[in-house]
């Protein structure tokens, strides 16, 4: 077999593709891999320039691949894309993918430290934990509405309705203010249905339109 010198990998979660050619472009291997045989196949191979496509897990497997030797290059799917001949499957984009990680205009993503990767994975959490919390908040409103209750932007005006429903001795049904709270400047007011405003509204509020305005934390505005 003639040596190897690029190399394309369609990455998945258990099975991958490789596709390599030598220095004159002639297809050397072709091939499935399962993802406990990929490790010992590059083991195999003299250092050689690896291309994958910059997706899930793919810095993991330029970190793996590069301990062993090799320069791994990592591309986005939409560089990669113009360069795929026929219809899309894991033989054709390997193949895509070795052809495009040699074209001298072609960018490429840098290979991220465990260290960076564990600081996105923080952001995204919190992130998405911001979202859940705002989409409950949201849902609480459009509830309470339901029976009469509306409370102003914010937290205060949101921790108002949770004590409502809290509140084991409130019997339910259509109620104005809680008689503990009338008048103070956080405690929800009771609406008509034609005053609560339809989604999409100036202000978000009722009927279960977003409300970005005052649950979303200080550090998130």
């Amino acid at each position: 077999m003639e040596e190897v010198v690029t190399v394309g990998l369609d990455i998945a979660k258990s099975v991958f593709q490789v596709h390599g050619v030598d220095a004159e472009g002639v297809v050397v291997v072709q091939r499935k891999l399962a993802r406990a045989k990929l490790i010992p196949f590059f083991e195999k191979l003299p250092p050689c320039l690896i291309g994958i496509e910059a997706c899930a897990t793919a810095h993991h497997w330029g970190r793996r691949l590069t301990k062993l030797g090799h320069e791994v290059k990592l591309m986005p799917p939409s560089y990669v894309k113009p360069y795929l001949k026929r219809q899309k499957n894991d033989a054709a984009d390997a193949e895509a993918i070795c052809e495009a990680v040699t074209r001298p205009s072609m960018r490429f993503v840098e290979v991220k430290s465990p260290e960076q990767q564990s600081e996105l994975v923080i952001h995204r959490t919190r992130m998405t934990l911001m979202r859940h919390r705002i989409e409950l908040s949201n849902t609480i409103r459009a509830h309470m509405a339901e029976f009469g209750l509306a409370a102003p932007i914010g937290r205060m005006g949101l921790q108002g309705l949770i004590e409502i429903v809290r509140d084991e001795a409130d019997g339910g049904g259509d109620r104005g203010q809680p008689a503990g709270d009338r008048g103070s400047a956080g405690a929800p007011q009771r609406q008509d249905h034609a005053s609560i405003r339809a989604p999409g509204g100036a202000s978000g509020e009722g009927c279960g339109g977003p409300d970005f305005g005052g649950d979303v934390p200080a550090a998130g505005r």
